[in-house]
C-alpha cells in the first residue's frame, strides 16, 4: 500500500540525526545555564530553533507521506505502518521516539533552570531598587537618595 518511492521512512534517519543533535544542543544549553553564562545559551538559541524548525519540517513530510500511503497522518499511523515496514525503520523510530522523550524533559529542566534564575534576578533588583525597604536606593537622576525624613517646625 505503498506510493512510488515514497516510505514514511525516507527521511527517519534523518530526523533522528536532527533529534540527537537537538538533545546535545540542549545539554549545551543546560551546561551555561548552571555555569550562568548566558552568552553561552543565546548563541545557542539560534542553532536550536533551527533544529527545532528542521525537525517539524521532516515530521510533517512524514505524515504527508503516510497520509498518502493510506495511514494517519500521525504516530499512530506511523506505528500502523511500521507494522508492515522493516525491523531498521522500527528500530530508528524507536530511537527518534526515546531521543525525543529525552530531549523534552531536558527542555522541561532547562526551563526551570531558566524560571529559578529570573527569580533570582527579580530578587536582585528588588534589593537595589529598594523595594525590600520601602525605598529607593538611587534616585531618578541616577545619584544616591538619601533617606532622612523631614520634620517641619511650625513657629508661632
Amino acid at each position: 500500500m505503498q506510493a512510488s518511492g515514497t516510505s514514511p521512512a525516507d527521511a527517519l534517519a534523518e530526523e533522528l540525526t536532527a533529534a540527537t543533535s537537538l538533545l546535545n544542543v540542549l545539554e549545551q544549553e543546560q551546561a551555561c545555564l548552571v555555569q550562568g553564562d548566558v552568552d553561552g545559551v543565546s548563541r545557542l538559541t539560534g542553532e536550536k530553533t533551527s533544529l527545532v524548525t528542521r525537525m517539524t519540517d521532516l515530521a510533517r513530510r512524514r505524515h504527508r507521506t503516510l497520509g498518502a500511503n493510506g495511514f494517519s497522518a500521525d504516530e499512530a499511523g506511523m506505528q500502523d505502518w511500521l507494522g508492515s515496514g522493516s525491523a531498521d525503520d522500527a528500530a530508528c523510530w524507536s530511537a527518534l521516539l526515546d531521543t525525543a522523550r529525552k530531549a523534552r524533559e531536558l527542555n522541561r529542566t532547562n526551563g526551570l533552570l531558566i524560571s529559578q534564575q529570573m527569580t533570582r534576578n527579580q530578587l536582585a533588583l528588588n534589593i537595589l531598587q529598594g523595594s525590600q525597604q520601602g525605598g529607593s536606593i538611587y534616585g531618578p537622576n541616577g545619584q544616591a537618595a538619601s533617606k532622612t525624613s523631614s520634620r517641619r517646625l511650625v513657629v508661632g
